[in-house]
């Protein structure tokens, strides 16, 4: 049954590899979008925030053509939908911006039609689309999740993130597209780089559910895409030797960069000390950056059951300053 009065959902942004993990491993994280989505006479959008600059406002827009997959899907005819969007989520950063796109798309057009999919069967849209499950799972699920894609059907595990863990991430102020990062990536690696990687993503899985700090930084190191990516973000080789004397407990690339993102001891007292390390090193070589502290979130997609009660821009206003 299609909803008149239209759904809002909200969905936190993520990161992907936490290092060995190359396109398995995700975690959600603490920036969100909001959308809102109705049927409509004639296609709309309403875009807010400084993240949604630039973002096409007709029907090539990634968020109407994956709610058209879903509508498609399901038997549905919805040619005409109202959209509106507030997005945190920095684009091209590595942060899970396309993804979040994705799934924000799918779970607000399945809402909005009485979610007739599941979403096991949304993620496997989603994960086709995006061609890993990483990103795409952290944002539908929350959580930590590890995932195996084979083409057609992704199968996951979600970690529940431990209490004490806290994030930071350092995010230059250049935008680096996935395509651009893989391009650097070998077509071949080696059997013993093979054997490092993997030996370290299981430990990593390990560590994060078992809640082992002490072994988050040995698991963390990666032969497969750092090194060669480290080119493209200058000061990243640095960081990812030196951070764990700053109090780092593990220190990755997020996604396919330039944001790197480190998991630390919330109870830490070396929490301004690694901030200011990451800012300096950035400065040292030419780079502008912010960093932000946030939280593994423990929620993917959140649907809001009351839609009506108040405008959507005020609703999230609201939310922020909460």
């Amino acid at each position: 049954m299609i909803r008149s009065e239209g759904v809002r959902i909200r969905l936190p942004a993520s990161t992907a590899n936490l290092g060995p993990g190359f396109d398995t491993l995700g975690m959600a994280l603490s920036l969100y979008a909001w959308i809102e989505m109705k049927v409509s006479e004639q296609t709309k959008f309403h875009f807010y925030g400084d993240e949604m600059k630039d973002i096409p406002e007709d029907k090539s827009n990634l968020v109407y053509q994956v709610a058209q997959m879903v509508f498609d899907e399901a038997g549905v005819q919805i040619p005409e939908i109202e959209i509106s969007m507030y997005s945190e989520i920095p684009l091209t950063r590595g942060l899970g911006s396309s993804a979040s796109a994705i799934v924000g798309g799918m779970a607000a057009a399945n809402a909005l039609i009485g979610s007739p999919l599941s979403n096991d069967k949304l993620f496997d849209m989603a994960a086709g689309l995006e061609k890993h499950p990483d990103n795409v799972g952290a944002s539908l699920f929350g959580g930590i999740i590890t995932a195996i894609w084979d083409g057609t059907h992704a199968d996951y595990i979600r970690i529940e993130p431990h209490e004490e863990l806290e994030v930071l991430v350092v995010i230059p102020e250049f935008q680096l597209s996935t395509s651009a990062a893989r391009e650097v990536l070998p077509e071949q690696i080696s059997r013993e780089d093979a054997v490092y990687n993997i030996s370290r993503s299981s430990l990593l899985v390990a560590a994060l559910s078992n809640g082992r700090f002490d072994l988050l930084g040995p698991s963390m190191s990666d032969r497969l895409h750092q090194p060669y990516r480290a080119s493209l973000v200058p000061g990243m080789s640095m960081i990812l030797r030196d951070a764990y004397n700053y109090g780092a407990l593990g220190i990755a690339l997020s996604g396919a960069g330039p944001t790197l993102l480190a998991l630390v001891d919330r109870r830490s007292q070396q929490k301004q000390e690694l901030e200011t390390y990451l800012l300096h090193t950035m400065n040292e070589h030419g780079i502008q950056a912010t960093v932000r502290w946030l939280e593994p979130s423990k929620d993917g997609v959140v649907i809001y059951s009351d839609v009506q009660s108040e405008p959507f821009i005020d609703m999230i206003k609201g939310e922020i300053k909460a």
